[in-house]
């Protein structure tokens, strides 16, 4: 039986959404966040070298990153399922997604929550200048160029609900947590009706509602 070593609050959220889509059983081995860090706890390093969650174990396997870990559950379980066939554009976009989701579009979103809560975290004595640095970033490189992606997923989005076609697929799954993240940024705030319809489409799923019963607390929904 497949084991997610999930951490709370965490992108590993996607990994019990897709185990819920495809109707697997699996279990969930918790782990908490230090409470003065937020990082995850040491103990993760015991089932992987990097100590990151999602990390699945599934027999004498163990597979990291959130991307791989699709890959391999919908190649080795899905018996066709949440993957559109070979050849196809659908394939195509499939791919696309799968791979930008944490390659383009998470490591803007990381930058931005890194610089938000610098100014918090960092020395009181200096705290202002750390602002003053924030604010910066933020205004002329994050908060821009997170706009372009932004615009870049409604327009992508303009002939179907979901990024690879008509059905939802585990590239959905992917770009469920940026699409999340940026929700919490502010930024699908305005005329973005595509990108928020897809969210919403998202959420409503039984499996994504089951898999948040068994995650535990997870603000992004």
């Amino acid at each position: 039986m497949i084991t997610v070593h999930h951490l709370e609050a965490s992108r590993s959220q996607r990994i019990l959404w897709l185990l819920e889509e495809l109707g697997l059983k699996y279990e969930v081995k918790l782990y908490k966040r230090d409470p003065k860090t937020m990082l995850a706890p040491v103990a993760l390093k015991e089932v992987h070298p990097l100590g990151k969650s999602p990390i699945i174990t599934d027999g004498d396997t163990t597979v990291a990153e959130t991307g791989a870990i699709v890959e391999y559950i919908i190649e080795k379980y899905g018996e066709g399922r949440l993957i559109p066939a070979p050849g196809t554009d659908e394939r195509r976009r499939y791919t696309y997604w799968l791979h930008y989701a944490e390659g383009s579009a998470m490591p803007l979103l990381v930058m931005k929550l890194i610089f938000t809560e610098m100014p918090k975290r960092g020395p009181r004595l200096i705290a202002p200048l750390l602002r003053m640095i924030s604010n910066q970033v933020g205004d002329k490189f994050l908060d821009p160029n997170i706009a372009a992606h932004v615009r870049f997923w409604e327009d992508s989005l303009a002939n179907s609900t979901w990024f690879a076609g008509t059905e939802l697929t585990g590239a959905d799954i992917m770009m469920s947590f940026p699409v999340e993240a940026a929700n919490a940024r502010g930024a699908l705030r305005g005329n973005f009706p595509r990108i928020n319809a897809f969210l919403a489409a998202a959420h409503a799923r039984p499996a994504y509602q089951r898999a948040l019963a068994r995650g535990g607390p997870y603000p992004y929904a």
